[in-house]
């Protein structure tokens, strides 16, 4: 077991998946529905998306097609199963291609119809609504092109769609969240024709982009680490990730979201605490730092051979940043025992269409303008997700170590 699985096993505080035993009594179900089908996944190459095919090639899928716009991380995932023992479809395909694009519509229209469409490009960063530029980004992404996936879908005999989500999307704190429930809400106002269900799952630790991944990034960099220490927040892995979507995708009801059981005593942990941990377990001592002009002084410093760490432990004052982890709300209707390990929340029709094309005009109209401004945004999303507690502090992620 090498050091960076080690510390995973000491921040999920379990040695075997949380959702095992759900998988196991679900099997027959599983390849009941999978084999044989007709699969797209977008956004395969990503961190979860990734994951998520492993899981789902098990379950002999008829036809394969991966989507994804690194082309790099395509290449890798191709790589990755072709060298796993498993077992790919005859149609096995890769498209390096942006949902949303010209060439992907064209692709849809050509390779098409699935049975399952499977989403996961997504903006999933705080620090990515900083700017209006970034944030149209993750409009478009997370919600517009979504929107015009389902107009594509309407009437083509589609089974199941499904787009993961974010627990973020629960009492939204950030405009990265609520995209997410923006997004969910429109796919409940298409359910009737096209049946959906998605996820909401905690931080995957160590995926790309993670502050967990950024230890690893510092420790080779020989940098110093920081992290907030009134942030708290549930993990799980990237298997667990691919599981808990399969489980959702496949098995989930139409309007079903799922989320992991995880105990709000037992299962969250500061990022401080983390770093911590990860030290410890990379053979060193962390060494707490009053600024970060210090800690990169300290790391500058540092001899080759020592095995004290500088590290920044900070009180969080960002804009977008929650101090805790909700999947669920009060107005949700969960349902505790279908599964051992993952609530399920059902949702009801969404009915209100007036309010999402009044929000989706709204951006029309800021995509028209010569200046886009963040505070029109967030209007815009407000008009859908009238629950958004966003509050601006003037200080983003990227000012951050």
């Amino acid at each position: 077991m090498n050091s960076v699985d080690r510390v995973l096993r000491a921040v999920l505080r379990r040695d075997a998946s949380l959702f095992r035993e759900d998988l196991e009594s679900c099997g027959p179900a599983l390849k009941d529905q999978i084999r044989g089908c007709r699969v797209l996944v977008i956004g395969a190459a990503g961190s979860i998306g990734s994951a998520f095919v492993k899981q789902l090639v098990g379950y002999a899928p008829g036809s394969l097609h991966l989507v994804d716009i690194s082309e790099n991380n395509l290449v890798e995932v191709v790589r990755d199963l072709r060298s796993s023992p498993v077992v790919l479809p005859e149609d096995f395909r890769t498209f390096a291609v942006a949902m949303g694009s010209a060439e992907f519509d064209r692709l849809l229209g050509s390779q098409g119809p699935y049975e399952y469409v499977v989403n996961f490009s997504a903006l999933k960063h705080v620090r990515s609504e900083k700017d209006p530029f970034s944030l149209m980004r993750m409009y478009n992404t997370n919600v517009f092109y979504v929107k015009r996936l389902l107009s594509s879908l309407a009437g083509a005999g589609i089974r199941k769609h499904f787009s993961v989500s974010s627990d973020k999307a629960a009492n939204p704190a950030n405009i990265m969240g609520a995209t997410k429930i923006f997004m969910e809400r429109i796919l409940l106002s298409h359910s009737v024709r096209i049946p959906f269900s998605t996820a909401r799952f905690a931080n995957v630790a160590f995926s790309d982009g993670s502050l967990l991944h950024g230890f690893v990034q510092r420790l080779a960099k020989r940098q110093p680490l920081a992290a907030p220490n009134d942030v708290k927040r549930y993990f799980i892995s990237h298997e667990e990730a691919g599981q808990l979507c399969l489980l959702a995708c496949f098995l989930g009801e139409n309007r079903d979201v799922f989320f992991p059981k995880l105990d709000e005593k037992e299962d969250v942990m500061t990022f401080s605490e983390i770093a911590g941990i990860f030290l410890e377990l990379m053979g060193y001592e962390a060494v707490p730092c009053a600024s970060e002009e210090e800690a990169k002084r300290m790391a500058a410093e540092m001899p080759a051979d020592s095995k004290k760490w500088p590290c920044y432990f900070f009180e969080s004052d960002t804009t977008g940043e929650k101090p805790f982890e909700e999947f669920y709300t009060d107005a949700d209707t969960v349902d505790w025992k279908r599964y051992r390990n993952i609530g399920v929340i059902s949702q009801p029709l969404w009915t209100d269409q007036l309010r999402i094309d009044q929000a989706l005009a709204a951006f029309e109209r800021i995509k028209r303008m010569e200046r886009w401004r963040k505070e029109d945004m967030v209007e815009a999303i407000r008009i859908i997700v009238p629950e958004l507690d966003h509050e601006e502090k003037g200080r983003n992620l990227d000012q951050k170590m």
